[in-house]
């Protein structure tokens, strides 16, 4: 992304004119004539994007990788350990996986940091791609599942709850796993017409889980508030988790829609604008490893 380059329909007028001269030395002269209009250069010239996660974005990356770690592995630690007042915090186990999938994020980042290693190698690229989206996709499935069955959560089936939801995860952040490639030092899905099978079953399965899934919960939950009986979803701050992550799932989409030429930006004004939020977007997850730990503390705050 980032090079909007729109030809004119009718090409800049070239016109050579060839003059031939005979003589012993062969005598050749040229003169070329180009007739350019400032239509034609304006359509020409590049649309350049402001890129927000390059070379020089490493720092981010690594200050948000280590107080991501340093906030999970704490929480982790507390939740773990058997401490009186958190005894009372209900279902630690799924409190503690989500600490562990955002402290696993957490250390998957540096790798794939712009900048980071120029020779990355592919299948570390494939496996830290499917580890990153895996984590994300098991966080998510875990507030689902927590908010769904919190309250009368049998304890039972908690061990079965947790390998579902894991499995799942891994399964889901399969394809991103297939799909990822290394172009020039930097660790990304490729989306083209002739490969595009694997980003699009990708594509769909952040659109289902990051965005789909929380809308869902949100209208149980306002169906159950209007009705005033029945069984529905649990509202709680765990839900502020997916404000990280939905904009990434629309962003994407639209990013491959453009890429594969089934949506046309005719401005450069669009295309800079679709750039500037697909960062962004990208930005808002990562950033959900340091909130993750947050959230959780204040949830167990609020319920002791």
């Amino acid at each position: 992304m980032g090079n909007c380059l729109h030809r004119a329909e009718s090409g800049p007028q070239n016109s050579e004119n060839w003059t031939f001269s005979s003589s012993e030395d062969y005598d050749w002269s040229l003169n070329y004539t180009y007739n350019y209009t400032d239509d034609d250069l304006n359509m020409a010239a590049p649309c350049r994007s402001c890129v927000l996660l390059d070379d020089t974005s490493l720092p981010f990356f690594a200050i948000t990788s280590a107080l991501g770690i340093l906030g999970g592995g704490i929480l982790l630690f507390a939740l773990l350990k058997p401490l009186a007042c958190w005894n009372l915090c209900p279902d630690r186990t799924i409190l503690a996986q989500l600490a562990g999938g955002s402290t696993l994020f957490s250390i998957v980042l540096p790798i794939l940091a712009p900048g980071w290693n120029p020779a990355l190698d592919t299948v570390v690229c494939c496996m830290a791609h499917g580890l990153w989206y895996a984590s994300a996709f098991a966080q998510a499935l875990l507030v689902c599942a927590y908010s769904c069955l919190g309250p009368e959560l049998n304890q039972s089936w908690l061990l079965k709850l947790s390998l579902a939801v894991w499995s799942v995860a891994l399964l889901m952040a399969l394809p991103v796993t297939l799909a990822s490639d290394v172009v020039s030092g930097f660790c990304i899905l490729p989306i083209s017409n002739d490969e595009w099978v694997w980003p699009w079953i990708h594509i769909v399965a952040c659109i289902v889980i990051f965005l789909i899934l929380p809308l869902g919960l949100v209208q149980g939950w306002a169906i159950q508030r209007v009705k005033g009986r029945g069984s529905g979803p649990w509202a709680n701050v765990l839900w502020v988790w997916f404000l990280f992550w939905w904009l990434h799932a629309i962003m994407i989409g639209l990013d491959a829609l453009v890429r594969t030429e089934n949506l046309s930006m005719h401005t450069c004004f669009a295309q800079q604008t679709l750039d500037f939020l697909l960062q962004s977007a990208e930005i808002l997850g990562i950033l959900h490893c340091l909130a993750t730990p947050l959230l959780l503390a204040l949830f167990c705050h609020r319920a002791t």
